[in-house]
C-alpha cells in the first residue's frame, strides 16, 4: 500500500538508493520501541521520494538472538555486492550484557538481513547506540557511535556528558580491530542543553531526567567536493531534540572536531542524514517531531560547503 511520508510513523530515518531512482527507507519501527518486546525492522520502497510502498519485514531476528527489545536506528550501505545494517539492540536479560550494534548482511536492499557480525562489534562491557559507517580515503572502515549519558534508556551510570565516538572495523565488517577513540562530548556544542521535553509532552518513562544529562547522538558524517569532513549529530538544545553540525580540522575521523555554535535544526526534531541522490541533490533526513507517537519523516534539502552544511 503506497503512502505519503506523513503517514509513517518512524524515528531515526534512513535513506538508501539501492539503484538508480529506486529508493528504499530504514527506521525504528516499532509501536513500543522504548521497552517491550521488539519485533524488527520494517523498510519502504519509492521511486519518488513521495509516495513509499510497504512495510516491509527487512529484519526478524532469528531464534536465539541475543537481543529482545529497543531495536534502534538502522543504517544500510551496500558493499560488494552485499548489503550491510548497522543497528541498535538491547537485551531485558542483564546476562545477555549492554546495548550495542550489530552488524546484518542482506542479498536485497530491502531484506531479509540475517547477523554478520558475532554479536555487536561495539565493546562488550559498556552501552552503545546509534552506530553509522565511515569510509577512510583509502576505504578503511570505521563505526562512529554514542556512549549515552546516565538517564537515558541504556546510558552508562557515571556519565553524564553524553560521548562520542570511533571504532576501526576489519575489512569485512564482522569485527572490531583495536580500541575505540573518543571524539567528543556534547558539552563541546555550545548549543547542547541538559535534555528536556516540551510542555505538554510525555517523556518516555525509562528516562531519568532528575540526572540532568548531556547526551550525543545519531551521528552521520559527509564529505564535500572540496574535501572536508562533517558530522551531523543530535542532542537537545532550547528548543527540544535538535541536530547540530561538527567538523574535522585534519579532514579525518581522528579529528580533532570542533563545534557549529548554532544547531542545523532547532526545533524538536534530530537524529537524521545527510541523503544525496544520483543526480546530487541533498536532502536532510529526520525525524520530527519528537514526541511519541507522532514521529514523522522529514526532507529538507541542504547544501554541503567545505566549511558547513546550511539549509538551503
Amino acid at each position: 500500500m503506497s503512502r505519503a511520508l506523513s503517514e509513517i510513523r518512524m524515528r531515526d530515518p534512513f535513506i538508501l538508493e539501492a539503484s538508480p531512482g529506486k529508493f528504499v527507507l530504514y527506521g525504528t519501527t516499532d509501536p513500543n520501541l522504548w521497552g517491550g518486546p521488539a519485533t524488527g525492522f520494517d523498510c519502504f520502497i519509492s521511486d519518488d521520494l513521495e509516495s513509499w510502498d510497504g512495510p516491509l519485514p527487512a529484519f526478524r531476528p532469528p531464534a536465539g538472538f541475543w537481543a529482545d527489545t529497543q531495536f534502534w536506528a538502522p543504517e544500510v550501505v551496500g558493499r560488494d555486492g552485499r548489503f550491510f545494517m548497522f543497528a541498535t539492540f538491547a537485551s531485558a536479560d542483564p546476562q545477555a550484557g549492554p546495548r550495542g550494534i550489530q552488524v546484518l548482511v542482506a542479498d536485497e536492499a530491502t531484506g531479509p538481513f540475517a547477523p554478520w557480525s558475532d554479536g555487536p562489534v561495539t565493546p562488550r562491557d559498556v552501552p552503545c547506540l546509534d552506530g553509522t559507517l565511515h569510509l577512510d580515503d583509502d576505504g578503511t572502515p570505521w563505526l562512529v557511535y554514542s556512549r549515552g549519558a546516565e538517564g537515558i534508556p541504556g546510558g552508562e551510570p557515571g556519565i553524564s556528558d553524553g560521548e562520542m565516538y570511533a571504532l576501526r572495523l576489519s575489512a569485512d565488517l564482522r569485527a572490531p580491530v583495536g580500541s575505540p577513540a573518543l571524539l567528543f562530548r556534547a558539552s563541546a556544542a555550545a548549543w547542547s542543553k541538559p535534555l528536556w521535553f516540551p510542555p505538554g509532552v510525555e517523556p518516555p518513562e525509562q528516562l531519568n531526567l532528575g540526572k540532568d544529562p548531556l547526551f550525543t547522538d545519531g551521528p552521520y558524517l559527509v564529505r564535500s567536493a572540496g574535501g572536508s569532513l562533517q558530522m551531523l549529530w543530535s542532542s537537545f538544545g532550547d528548543e527540544g531534540y535538535a541536530m547540530g553540525v561538527a567538523k574535522s580540522a585534519s579532514g579525518t575521523v581522528a579529528g580533532p572536531w570542533s563545534q557549529r555554535d548554532e544547531p542545523l535544526w532547532a526545533r524538536n526534531g534530530g537524529h537524521g542524514m545527510i541523503f544525496t541522490d544520483s543526480r546530487g541533490v541533498s536532502r536532510l533526513v529526520f525525524h520530527w517531531p519528537n514526541d511519541t507517537p507522532s514521529e514523522r519523516v522529514k526532507l529538507v534539502p541542504v547544501e554541503i560547503t567545505d566549511d558547513d552544511i546550511r539549509i538551503s
